[in-house]
């Protein structure tokens, strides 16, 4: 029995780790576990058991943590982009345009790292990272915590927030083993550096440990642990089923017809979900899918819903899901991970995967969440750089989604009429890349749903052991 820290770093992180079962078993399994909070304690009312939570103190990096943040971050980028159109795409974005002391830092880094950008010299950026935090009022604080409450292993739920940077450092100083959970499927192969270095690292996959390897090389095959993602765990767990007769009432779905359900991204990469809404929209109108069908959209719990007002005004018969998650910060870097779920949402969401019968998104993580269910998947690309839209048609070239579209467990489409014709298809057989689904989710995450928690837990006591 030892103590555990749980590091809860937005959301999506007490989606995975306070929703699914993770937090239950760590209870039961160590002497103690405190929650290091980058949420307001309020969150976990009805929650917890034994658990403490202790809310962290906001951290805002000064510029010098900024630069060798951004110089690591940029030299990472620069040394794994030759193949990879994702990580490419990813440096392109991170250039700078603007006249302020940061534009011009951040031409200086990239000028720099153009020649330095080896692994030794991102170990040393991230060292000099580290050392801006040395006499930071907030990091004594973490010491102090960690100190307190006699900690043995200290979890991250997210290995990219640079707000945690000075958290690991803390532990660093006082010697306490770390470990990080991986938190999405694209952040290896398509996106920067982590905050800072870990002992050890929990993936969804074989896979997900052969990038971590490629774009890690100082990190040891032991070091790895794959466990699977809690991620898909409340899928699995009974106290969040419904009934059909259940999920018919909560979204006004008529029993005598099949659902179709459009998944929305969030503004910044899925621009052009409003149109693939309205294609559909004026396809059910007229006829043209061959039956009549209910028409569910899920919004995106990263963004209030403005954007499709005009939908709702103009397509009455569109049934809308606004995720429950309730914003419970205002004054925060990252806005957008002060947006936590509820039960309500889970519950919403798992019925909405379990009994709609085609789901549409583009090139969302939702292809997978509705793998789960073996329902059929559909993803509208329509933009290039040449035709004015938003270019998301650019995302079928990162590695993680190159790898979605080669398996044929998906259908791909980038023209309205193309999506329809798709769309008709599923309807009439459903199965039809069954196979290539099930190969594909068996790929993404290499173990079973069931038991992902006492999975995870059972790991860290290893690595304590």
């Amino acid at each position: 029995m030892n103590k555990i820290g749980l590091v809860i770093t937005d959301g999506v992180g007490f989606r995975n780790f306070i929703l699914s079962d993770f937090l239950r078993e760590a209870e039961q399994n160590f002497d103690k576990v405190v929650i290091y909070s980058c949420l307001p304690t309020s969150v976990y009312s009805g929650l917890i058991t034994t658990a403490e939570v202790v809310e962290l103190e906001l951290f805002r990096e000064n510029i010098y943590t900024w630069f060798f943040m951004k110089c690591k971050e940029v030299a990472h980028l620069q040394l794994h982009r030759k193949g990879n159109f994702g990580i490419q795409d990813a440096f392109r974005i991170n250039k700078a345009k603007s006249s302020s002391i940061r534009g011009y830092a951040k031409r200086f880094i990239f000028m720099f790292t153009h020649i330095f950008h080896s692994e030794t010299w991102i170990q040393c950026f991230n060292r000099w990272q580290q050392y801006t935090f040395k006499n930071h009022k907030i990091t004594h604080d973490y010491i102090t915590h960690l100190k307190t409450d006699a900690i043995d292993f200290l979890f991250f739920t997210h290995q990219r927030p640079p707000y945690i940077a000075p958290l690991i450092y803390a532990a660093e100083q006082l010697h306490i083993p770390t470990g990080t959970f991986i938190f999405s499927w694209d952040n290896l192969a398509s996106k920067g550096r982590m905050a800072g270095n870990f002992n050890y690292y929990f993936v969804w996959s074989h896979l997900m440990k052969s990038e971590l390897l490629q774009f890690y090389t100082s990190v040891q095959e032991q070091q790895i642990k794959v466990v699977g993602t809690p991620q898909f765990e409340p899928y699995v767990l009974k106290r969040y089923q419904v009934t059909k007769s259940e999920f018919e009432d909560n979204f006004k779905i008529n029993p005598k017809l099949k659902t179709i359900c459009f998944s929305c991204g969030d503004v910044s990469t899925s621009k052009n979900d409003p149109l693939y809404i309205e294609t559909i929209a004026e396809a059910i109108q007229t006829n043209q899918l061959g039956e009549a069908v209910n028409f569910l959209v899920r919004t995106s719990p990263a963004e209030t819903p403005e954007r499709f007002m005009y939908l709702k005004e103009k397509y009455p018969f569109i049934l809308w899901n606004y995720p429950k998650w309730d914003l419970v910060r205002q004054d925060h870097q990252e806005t957008w991970s002060q947006r936590v779920p509820t039960a309500e949402d889970m519950k919403d969401l798992r019925s909405i995967l379990q009994f709609c019968d085609v789901f549409v998104n583009m090139c969302s993580t939702m292809s997978l969440d509705a793998m789960c269910f073996d329902k059929p998947v559909i993803n509208p690309v329509f933009g290039t750089i040449e035709n004015g839209l938003y270019d998301d048609q650019r995302f079928l070239k990162y590695a993680h989604y190159k790898r979605v579209a080669d398996s044929g467990a998906v259908a791909i489409l980038k023209t309205s009429k193309e999506l329809i014709t798709a769309i008709a298809l599923v309807l009439d057989d459903s199965e039809c890349r069954l196979a290539s689904q099930r190969t594909l989710l068996n790929l993404q995450v290499s173990c079973k749903l069931e038991g992902t928690s006492k999975r995870i837990v059972n790991s860290i006591n290893n690595c304590i052991e």
